[in-house]
């Protein structure tokens, strides 16, 4: 059961910061959660929690179909 939660909040996190990366590329001046940090550090940021999350659940589906769970 705890691999499917970090499987979920793995995939929340790619969302949400795939999405204010594109959003930050779309127009600059709208940083979101980062608005007070400079371009370039907020979208690396935003693309170093991209793969975070992405590595995140990619571990956790690895994990729960090691024991037996469907994911």
């Amino acid at each position: 059961m705890k691999f499917v939660v970090l499987l979920i909040a793995g995939v929340a996190l790619v969302v949400f910061s795939g999405q204010a990366a594109i959003r930050l590329l779309a127009d600059h001046g709208n940083g979101g959660v980062l608005d007070g940090v400079p371009f370039p550090a907020a979208l690396c940021a935003y693309i170093a929690a991209l793969i975070a999350g992405a590595l995140l659940a990619g571990w956790a589906q690895g994990r729960a179909r090691a024991l037996g769970r469907p994911g």
